[in-house]
């Protein structure tokens, strides 16, 4: 009878401790996506295409050119006016401290006649800005 009772008091603090770790997590894990909001005034959007999803980047004056209103709509204006527009293409990388970052890779061309639709993106990680 008291090494059962023993396993149940040692199955209830287990159960207290990972209820505990999960809860520690879950504030990190909100933490993260607080800090991960995009820094040096860089807009990511997600456009879709039949065939293909990436994730491109705008800077701030990249936006301004674009005029007011909401992004998404804006980038989709440019786009459909011009046929086509240049930007960065986004993705996962490690930084210069080892963290996870969001960096421009390579510039890409986006063409009117692919996209099916483009969205706001919300990164997971920072933002790196491109370099001049």
């Amino acid at each position: 009878m008291t090494t059962l009772m023993l396993r149940q008091a040692n199955r209830r603090r287990m159960l207290a401790g990972l209820a505990a770790g999960a809860t520690v997590a879950a504030l990190a894990a909100a933490g993260a996506l607080a800090q991960a909001a995009p820094e040096a005034g860089i807009t990511l959007f997600n456009v879709v295409s039949p065939r293909d999803t990436v994730v491109v980047g705008l800077t701030a004056s990249e936006m301004a050119a674009l005029g007011s209103g909401n992004p998404v709509e804006a980038l989709a204006r440019k786009i459909a006016a011009e046929g086509q527009m240049t930007v960065w293409h986004y993705g996962v990388r490690r930084g210069d401290g080892g963290a996870l970052v969001m960096a421009p890779t390579v510039k890409v061309a986006l063409m009117a006649a692919g996209i099916v639709r483009i969205e706001p993106y919300r990164p997971a990680h920072p933002v790196v800005a491109p370099r001049a």
